[in-house]
């Protein structure tokens, strides 16, 4: 993303009393003045959120530590052979590394773990590993298998709900063991639950099992309650925008401000389709995102 762009949107959000920025990707940190972004929004009284895979973050730590309010790190793996298998890089020394020296910096650090066929029977060891690297919070979300807009276009076409597993869903054998991890971790990691270094609750994370078992007929999957599209939006490095990460563009800034932007028609007709229940993205979202009065009011 172009700077003079940054520059703009750090205006605009101050002018629409934005709360909060996430840096997202791709990977952020590979952004050459990614610090000076980060800064750009906080002088204008934004927090700045990173989510990022976590290579640069050793590297980088001091840069996060001076620049970042709020540090995600995607965390796919608790072992390095299997992290190797999902990332194509041998890596996880290092990323669980990064996270302790920001973590010990007082930096707010958490996690966000994809799963997948590949990394569900690891659900307790991950967050073991993520909390003994110092992340304050854990959190689980189903890997997306039918959006085609999620994080930049995917395929040509939306593909049926149940395939031979061509982007890592649960197959239907996996069900039955998945549900005993479930059970167990309700258990084991009662604590956690309690104190909120669980993310989600137990009944949320068996949404995780009723996303993979729907397609199956093994359980229902009931829409999610999201009001993301009205309370946030995505800006692309082009400019280009997005009611959230999995529905599609309605155009871009071009000239305008965000504000004008934001009330384009098109913007608003896409905020009444998914409002509206005419969004078919929406019916099997893996990441949803609300807030109510209240929790807009305390910030994020």
């Amino acid at each position: 993303m172009a700077f003079d762009l940054i520059e703009q949107l750090a205006d605009d959000a101050h002018q629409l009393g934005t709360q909060l920025v996430l840096f997202s990707g791709g990977e952020a940190m590979q952004h050459p003045e990614w610090p000076q972004a980060a800064q750009r929004f906080r002088q204008a009284g934004i927090k700045v959120w990173l989510l990022t895979n976590g290579l640069f973050l050793t590297k980088q730590a001091q840069a996060v530590i001076d620049h970042i309010d709020m540090l995600t790190v995607s965390l796919d793996a608790a072992t390095p052979e299997l992290y190797q298998q999902i990332r194509g890089v041998d890596a996880l020394g290092v990323i669980l590394q990064g996270m302790r020296v920001v973590s010990d910096s007082g930096v707010a650090v958490s996690t966000r773990t994809t799963l997948m066929q590949a990394n569900y029977h690891q659900m307790p060891l991950i967050v073991d590993t993520a909390l003994d690297a110092g992340a304050s919070s854990v959190s689980f979300l189903a890997v997306d298998t039918v959006n085609p807009y999620a994080f930049g276009p995917r395929f040509d076409e939306v593909i049926p709900l149940v395939e031979t597993n061509p982007y890592g869903a649960l197959c239907e054998e996996d069900l039955p063991h998945f549900a005993a991890i479930l059970d167990a971790l309700e258990i084991s990691h009662a604590a956690h639950f309690a104190d909120g270094r669980m993310a989600e609750s137990p009944a949320k994370l068996r949404r995780l099992y009723d996303y993979f078992a729907a397609p199956y007929g093994k359980a229902t999957f009931e829409p999610p309650r999201c009001n993301a599209p009205h309370i946030s939006a995505v800006v692309n490095v082009d400019g280009s925008l997005q009611p959230c990460y999995f529905l599609p563009s309605w155009g871009g800034l071009d000239g305008q401000s965000l504000q004008q932007a934001l009330n384009d028609p098109a913007a608003r007709e896409l905020r009444h389709a998914y409002k509206h229940g005419e969004r078919p993205e929406c019916a099997r979202c893996v990441c949803p995102l609300y807030r109510g009065p209240r929790g807009l009011l305390r910030g994020f």
